[in-house]
């Protein structure tokens, strides 16, 4: 028979969800802002997500020197490598940005615009 308090656990555990870990050996988490030179970057990103880059001002997640995740601060456009754990990755990037837009900081950031073909018209 099952203690209430391994059933309550069980429950709680079940409620919050799986746990995404990373890899092991990958210690280093940057959260910066996006520079035009990233832009090759965000737009591999965006096409193993299967979605358009983020573009204007743009936040990053970086694993071990590696693009995970980026946010766009001026719209919230998400993108994500959909083949890593990334999950709290952009729920840490969203808040960020509404932490930065609020503040109202963006007066000298760095704008992106990535050059995805998919963001064109067929005919162009």
């Amino acid at each position: 028979m099952l203690s209430m308090s391994t059933t309550v656990t069980n429950f709680i555990r079940r409620l919050a969800g799986p746990v995404q870990a990373t890899p092991s050996g990958t210690s280093s988490l940057t959260l910066r802002l996006a520079v035009p030179a990233d832009a090759d970057a965000l737009d591999r990103l965006a096409q193993l997500d299967s979605r358009r880059a983020p573009r204007g001002a743009v936040l990053v997640a970086e694993v071990a020197g590696d693009l995970w995740a980026a946010v766009s601060i001026d719209d919230g456009h998400a993108v994500a490598d959909p083949f890593r754990p990334t999950g709290e990755l952009v729920a840490l990037l969203v808040e960020r940005s509404r932490q930065l837009r609020r503040a109202q900081r963006l007066t000298h950031v760095p704008r992106v615009w990535p050059r995805a073909g998919y963001d064109h018209p067929a005919w162009s």
